[in-house]
């Protein structure tokens, strides 16, 4: 972590939920378009930073009353990101650091309502894999590999999240995806 990433990290306790990222600002905007690096992952476990900052961005998560959010989206241009797991029984969040997605299906789907909490009031359709192989690292320094699925909100769309927020970190916000690249945009209520 560099100083700037822990002086952000540890500016206030667990309790304490960090400032979500948007595109109305054109600082935020402009940062949310930058690529993320990795983390080393050695001693992650351990690391005091490091598991203070996933504590606060499960905050975070949580009152913004989100399904996923990446590092970049509160200033961390980092290769980590939280997403619920629509597929299990307790809709777990997930910790995915380093994250890499392997293999996907040829086929695409439209999914229908994706928004962001970086793009206020906005919700579209965009095109996403129908599954996707992954391999990533959680907050226990442990390499998991998987296949995620799922391709609507009335089901399990976790494939559908890990896509999203996989994205931020490569800068892409979902408005990138648009489905056919029509303008699907709706303002949310």
């Amino acid at each position: 972590m560099t100083t700037k990433e822990k002086t952000l990290t540890n500016s206030h306790g667990i309790g304490t939920p960090f400032r979500v990222l948007r595109t109305d600002n054109i600082d935020d905007s402009l940062f949310l378009r930058k690529k993320s690096i990795d983390i080393n992952i050695k001693n992650i476990a351990s690391d005091k930073d490091w598991q203070h900052f996933i504590q606060r961005l499960k905050l975070t998560l949580a009152v913004e009353s989100g399904v996923g959010i990446a590092a970049p989206q509160v200033g961390v241009g980092r290769n980590l990101f939280l997403f619920t797991r629509i597929d299990r029984p307790d809709k777990a969040i997930q910790v995915a650091i380093n994250p890499r997605i392997v293999n996907h299906s040829d086929e695409t789907i439209c999914f229908e309502g994706d928004g962001c909490l970086s793009v206020p009031d906005l919700s579209g359709s965009t095109k996403r894999y129908a599954w996707i192989d992954v391999e990533y690292y959680n907050e226990k320094g442990e390499l998991i590999k998987e296949r995620l699925s799922g391709q609507s909100r009335g089901s399990d769309f976790t494939g559908i999240i890990f896509q999203h927020e996989f994205d931020h970190l490569q800068g892409i916000l979902f408005i990138d995806r648009l489905f056919d690249g029509t303008a699907s945009l709706q303002r949310s209520k």
